[in-house]
């Protein structure tokens, strides 16, 4: 009992000091309550989109990630995770399904001993093993990543190798020169070819490969859908795209036309400005309209379809002169994208939801989710 009031009184005093300049404390207090007996809206989440200035089609539309938790523990099962978490994996899993990606050169792998063989042309356990298979493909520059990190965390980008001896001298985006010894880590990586966008995107920024988040869908009949997503800018001289690095733009997609809107840039929660332009370039971005806009989605859906695995993904898209190329993919995605497209994307995954569930299909090894046994009735009688 003393810890349900401690619990309402901590919502009281946050409550009063919310920033909506026309709200008053009860009413922030019993508005954030409703929401969070409803369907699991965090205090961070209702604050962060400023809820209580929304509109009722947003409000009734936002999938938090409590509720996302229900509903991918069904689509994208931890059975699956590795599919999509593991980079290494997910590019073997791209190779003969006809989704297009970056060329992988070699997986950095120092936990154990590799005996390099003919089935095995792409696998290192050394800095002498790693130069020998870039040298061996003749590779000029690529992309380092680490294999199971997001955000764009750990990402080097190589503009040129000097190979020596068992060692390497790379150039990096930023100017710096150091040895191929001091970027490996005791992390598995992964090198990849870089990624030339189209020049459309590149117009936008050129440092960075600015990509389109596609949320797609699978169902049951083997069918997908696009149900959303927005676009991802870098800034001059950063090669990372995500708004997590602070500063990037950010914008809606509408994916019936391909029209860019609610430019953003994002540096913070408390630092959203809305613009038109880029803030390095001057390259208006409001109204643009991604060309070839239908074939590039097409393509999207087909990618979805030719992944089962997932049945809930956040595709990370750079378009190129030749169609579009997965930079990653996303089986557990935030909801911050929601705020990006002036969007939510809820009855889209419960609709999917909805349809596996139908079918009568359990997956062993389920993901914790935290909503109350009343919230999870509600939320499916719905």
């Amino acid at each position: 009992m003393i810890s349900r009031i401690k619990y309402y009184a901590n919502i009281w005093k946050w409550a009063s000091h919310y920033p909506y300049k026309e709200a008053r404390t009860f009413q922030v207090f019993r508005d954030f309550l409703n929401m969070h007996h409803q369907n699991g809206v965090s205090l961070t989440e209702y604050e962060n989109f400023n809820m209580f200035s929304k509109d009722n089609q947003f409000r009734s539309a936002f999938l938090c990630i409590e509720e996302r938790r229900l509903y991918l523990d069904l689509l994208n099962p931890i059975l699956y995770h590795n599919c999509a978490r593991n980079k290494y994996i997910t590019h073997k899993m791209f190779e003969g399904t006809g989704i297009k990606t970056s060329e992988l050169y070699c997986f950095y792998q120092p936990e154990s001993k590799v005996y390099i063989n003919s089935n095995m042309t792409d696998i290192a356990d050394s800095v002498s093993g790693v130069c020998q298979i870039l040298q061996r493909k003749n590779v000029k520059e690529c992309v380092i990543k680490v294999i199971d990190s997001s955000h764009g965390d750990g990402v080097i980008v190589v503009k040129s190798i000097n190979y020596i001896d068992d060692d390497a001298i790379v150039k990096i985006y930023d100017g710096q020169e150091k040895k191929m010894s001091e970027l490996l880590a005791e992390k598995s990586l992964i090198f990849e070819s870089v990624i030339k966008q189209s020049q459309q995107l590149a117009s936008f920024n050129e440092s960075s490969v600015n990509c389109i988040r596609f949320m797609t869908t699978l169902y049951p009949d083997g069918s997908a859908k696009v149900i959303g997503g927005f676009i991802k800018i870098g800034r001059r001289g950063k090669c990372i795209d995500n708004a997590g690095s602070g500063g990037n733009i950010d914008a809606g997609v509408n994916f019936d036309t391909g029209e860019i809107y609610n430019v953003c840039q994002f540096d913070g929660w408390d630092k959203i400005l809305k613009i038109r332009k880029h803030p390095d370039s001057g390259i208006l971005i409001e109204g643009a309209i991604i060309e070839n806009w239908e074939k590039i989605k097409a393509e999207v859906i087909r990618y979805q379809q030719a992944f089962p695995y997932c049945k809930a993904v956040g595709w990370d898209i750079a378009i190129t002169d030749d169609g579009p190329v997965v930079v990653e993919i996303n089986d557990a995605w935030d909801p911050t994208g929601q705020l990006f497209a002036n969007k939510g994307w809820r009855n889209e995954i419960r609709d999917c939801y909805l349809a596996w569930k139908a079918t009568g299909k359990e997956w062993p090894n389920r993901v914790p989710c935290h909503l109350t046994a009343k919230q999870r009735s509600r939320l499916l009688e719905e």
